[in-house]
């Protein structure tokens, strides 16, 4: 029977998905020695064993105290009661010969059950920890830390055939795919952080059957319900949520177990009966989508109150796309929204247009390997004297990107330099569409107007999310069906 069967027999068994880590961080402790460290390891365990699917001890906090430490370790883990499986949480990764050794340790000396590894030396380091069926291995895919996207969020080319698909994706959405594909023997897993919805969502879909480990829940700041939404399978299965600070620094550990343990399968219920439940209203946005449109609340991005527009207008919305210049991140996750859009259509360059959209095309090229060009708004009085910046060749096809759409006026403006250049137009590519006309007047001069979102579309998630006040998402509803009348 491989690790993740006997995993599952225990979560069916007490039907709970909660891994419960055991980390005693010296500042936690009543003094800093191994007695106080195994009588806080000792409590957390007395307090939830008969509510944990699993135990993870981060081994960190062993080794701080030496000799002494690593016994206790081993100690810990002859105390956990038969049949819970313990994940020692080591992020290991080394050469094979060096692999072997860790794995002895992990597995014949220390008995843990299963192990977190770094996936970064490739197959051969990872082997001999999935000799043994029984012996379980969660591989570090999209960590919980800020800094995760440093390495892990880099695009790469490389792309297996049989996905089908073109352009490039990310570091650990590669780890994601070979892990579906080394997991021959029901015994290896994933990583994934709660603390970034639209990455489970994505790992989700690229390893369907995938345990995966989903730390974040709690002190990091990730959110139980959208863990579990993007994270589980369709069976209700697949997503141990470890938690050990929220229990560890309770009052009362078990209590705090407790409510975890009912507020997760709350969720999990809720999600299976709205999966099976036929919809009657339009469908939220979820995962990169949905943490994109909060990221645009939370930058300033987007902004609610009372300001004056270019027009003269009072507007209760204000949309503020050049400070993603300041959020290079996020600047990075809105030209990934771009992409999908821009792989069903046909061209040569990106023509972005100034000034908001210029870090935005660049990005946006940057990530799909597309050439940019863009169209002055002054014409240059010296040197080449140029109107169109960039390589081109008349005759190409250019999409126009920008960030907003609302009358499709500065389009025209962009795509008449485009055209007088001998470049064909065809697709207007931006992030929000406002509504207030721009798809209507594109279509009727023959050019097409494509959105990651319509102003729309947000409002009614924010109102669904209960991100903003009603009155002003009521405010602005009421704004855009008065400039439409206009």
């Amino acid at each position: 029977m491989g690790f993740f069967s006997r995993l599952e027999a225990r979560v069916r068994q007490i039907d709970s998905l909660l891994c419960v880590g055991l980390d005693p961080h010296v500042a936690e402790l009543s003094s800093p020695t191994v007695e106080a460290a195994r009588e806080f390891c000792l409590r957390l365990v007395d307090a939830t064993a008969d509510l944990a699917a699993a135990y993870k001890p981060n081994m960190a906090f062993f080794e701080v105290f030496g000799a002494d430490g690593f016994r206790l370790l081993e100690q810990l883990i002859e105390a956990i009661p038969a049949g819970i499986p313990v994940i020692l949480d080591a992020k290991r990764g080394d050469i094979a010969s060096t692999a072997q050794a860790y794995a002895r340790a992990a597995f014949n000396t220390l008995h843990a059950d299963a192990i977190t590894l770094s996936p970064y030396l490739g197959y051969d380091s990872l082997a001999p920890f999935l000799e043994n069926p029984a012996r379980g291995v969660f591989l570090l895919c999209k960590t919980s830390n800020p800094g995760s996207g440093d390495l892990q969020d880099l695009s790469i080319l490389k792309l297996p055939e049989w996905r089908g698909t073109a352009g490039s994706h990310t570091i650990y959405e590669e780890v994601a795919l070979l892990a579906h594909r080394w997991n021959v023997a029901d015994n290896l897993g994933l990583v994934v952080g709660a603390t970034h919805a639209g990455a489970l969502e994505r790992v989700r879909r690229l390893a369907p059957g995938l345990w995966i480990l989903a730390p974040g829940v709690g002190a990091q700041g990730g959110n139980l319900e959208s863990a579990l939404r993007f994270g589980l399978r369709s069976d209700g299965m697949g997503l141990l949520v470890p938690v050990s600070r929220a229990l560890s620094r309770s009052g009362d550990p078990r209590h705090a177990a407790l409510d975890l343990h009912e507020e997760i399968n709350w969720q999990r219920q809720m999600i299976g009966e709205q999966a099976a439940m036929p919809s009657t209203v339009a469908p939220g946005l979820t995962g990169d989508l949905a943490e994109l449109a909060e990221a645009l609340l939370q930058t300033g991005c987007v902004k609610f109150g009372q300001f004056t527009l270019k027009s003269g207008l009072l507007s209760p919305i204000y949309l503020d796309l050049r400070m993603l210049v300041s959020y290079p991140r996020l600047l990075d996750q809105v030209a990934r929204a771009y992409t999908p859009i821009l792989r069903t259509l046909s061209f040569d360059r990106l023509a972005a247009l100034p000034y908001a959209a210029l870090p935005i095309g660049a990005a946006v090229s940057l990530v799909g390997g597309w050439p940019m060009i863009y169209p002055r708004k002054e014409v240059k009085a010296y040197g080449t004297k140029a109107e169109i910046e960039g390589i081109y060749a008349p005759g190409e096809r250019a999409v126009v990107i920008d960030d907003l759409a609302t009358t499709g006026g500065s389009k025209f403006e962009a795509i008449d330099k485009l055209v007088a250049a001998g470049l064909l137009v065809i697709d207007v590519v931006v992030l929000i569409d406002r509504q207030s006309g721009a798809a209507q007047a594109l279509a009727q001069a023959g050019y097409r107007l494509h959105s990651v979102f319509t102003l729309g579309q947000l409002l009614d998630h924010w109102e669904r999310d209960h991100r903003v006040p009603a009155e002003q998402i009521a405010a602005v509803r009421q704004f855009l069906e008065k400039s439409a009348a206009v």
